[in-house]
């Protein structure tokens, strides 16, 4: 009987090392060029589903940076650049202390363009070191891969992608001065569709609509300030004159963080896929968090945090926060790493890390203050939490105001606002139940849907490495220049008809005229005077 059963169990070992085999075969190869920050932490998440599929996923980043780091789920490729980590924390704090800064208008403007300016130098740097870093280009030309993975606000991806002749996933919230529209030849009408930084809602009054429409121009300028050295390094490296819009434009898959639940509606290409709330998926709490919540009572707790980047306020404004955090009954848990205010309240709990998300789903969870960026704002409407928003910068101020829209939070000027205004707003999303109905309303929404966003994202990267690229679902508007697109030439050609036709028919008009009053005068016969 034993050496049957020992027969079994080899047979048994054999077919499952046969089929783990068989799903390893059947997997692709995945290169990854990410963009560090916030954009890495949730297309990790989509690279860690992809890797449980049996893919080998090879990640390209440099030796200096935030948040991408070595991981089992994927093998990592890393090259040198110009800059030291703390170079770049640096430059990325001072951009991120200008929100906080008081001043004049102008003042903070010039800031602001200077701190843009520090860290597109850098990612420049970056881009720079990758394309031209011998050793690490020649291991990927020699490598199989099937397709690679983006994000296109820092475009050095899609010029790698086309050195190695790869069709291309991009995985992104959206494109700096609207550059995702013109790469993918969608319609955007300014008439309904508000641009970026304009905080506007798709109905627009008079103003608005001018306003929206002067925004449009601007965003030309913006492009050429943020992209043209980018244009400069592909035309270089690829050896054929080529511009950003163009190099983005043969991205096979856009996968955008977007759901028209928050995001308002409008017109979408074929090959763009809405995925927001990717990083949604819930985790066991930690122990300690879990004890925190359990003692909070029947009051429960808000969520407070500025993002992955902010954790470190001046403490004039941190002092004004915690004196409004003394005056709710809930207890607070606040992402916070800088020098503890004098007046912090019994009920703040300060951390330097917490899993948002996690919380977020308890509850015992009664609001969520949040600077307003896409995994939050998407993180509080899964989960069906009321927002204080205190937005800083980017796209920040426009899911605020969609949030605020729905009635589903509330929006503080993080410069102007007092104690009062916090607290006044924090127990207005707390004890209005309108804020938590809409929420939730908004939530049953989001997540009623046939596939999971994580899901989707996994199927479309998987069907661009099968398929070699989605080129049937792309548009021939690409194949047409600005002239062709809008029909200027066949209104042109129909009017030079129509004015042809009336010059014709107007000559025939006036020949016929002469003809006839020409003969009426040989016809006329004089008059001869009567003879007395």
């Amino acid at each position: 009987m034993a050496p049957v059963i020992h027969a079994h169990l080899q047979a048994t070992v054999t077919l499952v090392l046969l089929l783990s085999m068989l799903s390893l075969a059947a997997g692709g190869k995945l290169l990854v060029v990410p963009v560090d920050g916030s954009h890495w932490l949730s297309m990790r998440e989509v690279l860690d589903r992809l890797s449980q599929k049996g893919h080998e996923i090879v990640v390209v980043a440099p030796e200096a940076s935030l948040h991408i780091k070595p991981s089992k789920n994927f093998i990592m490729k890393t090259y040198p650049v110009p800059f030291t980590q703390e170079e770049m924390e640096e430059s990325l704090q001072e951009f991120l202390q200008v929100p906080f800064e008081e001043g004049s208008l102008l003042g903070r403007f010039f800031k602001v363009y200077e701190g843009m300016k520090n860290l597109s130098v850098i990612s420049i740097a970056g881009c720079r070191q990758l394309l031209y870093n011998k050793e690490l280009i020649r291991y990927l030309e020699e490598s199989t891969f099937d397709a690679l993975f983006t994000d296109p606000v820092v475009p050095c991806g899609q010029i790698l992608a086309e050195h190695l002749s790869l069709p291309s996933v991009f995985f992104l919230r959206g494109v700096p001065c609207g550059l995702d529209l013109k790469a993918t030849q969608c319609p955007s009408p300014p008439s309904y569709v508000p641009r970026a930084f304009t905080a506007y809602s798709d109905h627009m009054n008079f103003p608005q609509r001018v306003k929206n429409l002067l925004f449009e121009f601007l965003n030309y300028f913006l492009c050429d300030f943020a992209f043209q050295p980018f244009a400069e390094m592909a035309s270089e490296f690829l050896h054929q004159t080529m511009t950003v819009s163009e190099l983005l434009s043969h991205a096979s898959i856009w996968l955008m963080r977007f759901d028209f639940v928050l995001d308002y509606p409008r017109p979408l290409m074929p090959n763009t896929i809405f995925i927001g709330g990717v990083h949604c998926a819930h985790k066991e709490l930690p122990q300690e968090f879990e004890a925190i919540v359990n003692a909070s009572g029947e009051h429960g707790i808000v969520v407070f945090s500025l993002g992955s980047m902010v954790s470190e306020i001046p403490m004039k404004k941190a002092i004004e926060i915690a004196d409004a955090l003394g005056t709710v009954p809930q207890t607070v848990l606040w992402r916070y790493t800088g020098k503890t205010p004098p007046n912090l309240p019994d009920n703040v709990k300060l951390v330097k890390w917490l899993p948002q998300n996690d919380l977020l789903a308890h509850p015992k969870t009664r609001a969520f203050i949040t600077h307003g960026g896409s995994h939050g704002v998407y993180e509080g409407i899964c989960n069906a939490v009321p927002m204080v928003l205190m937005p800083l910068f980017g796209d920040q101020m426009d899911n605020a105001k969609r949030v605020e829209s729905r009635e589903a939070g509330l929006v503080l000027n993080i410069l102007e606002m007092t104690s009062k205004d916090i607290s006044t707003a924090l127990k207005t999303v707390i004890n209005d139940k309108k804020y938590k109905e809409n929420i939730k309303r908004m939530s049953e929404l989001h997540l009623d849907r046939p596939i999971h966003p994580l899901d989707l994202a996994v199927h479309w990267v998987e069907f661009v490495m099968r398929h070699k690229g989605a080129p049937h679902l792309r548009p021939a508007a690409h194949d047409l220049n600005w002239i062709q697109y809008h029909s200027l030439d066949v209104v042109a050609f129909l009017l030079a008809v129509g004015l042809l036709s009336l010059f014709i028919s107007l000559k025939c008009c006036l020949f016929c005229c002469r003809r006839c009053c020409f003969k009426q005068g040989r016809t006329k016969k004089p008059t001869k005077a009567k003879s007395h």
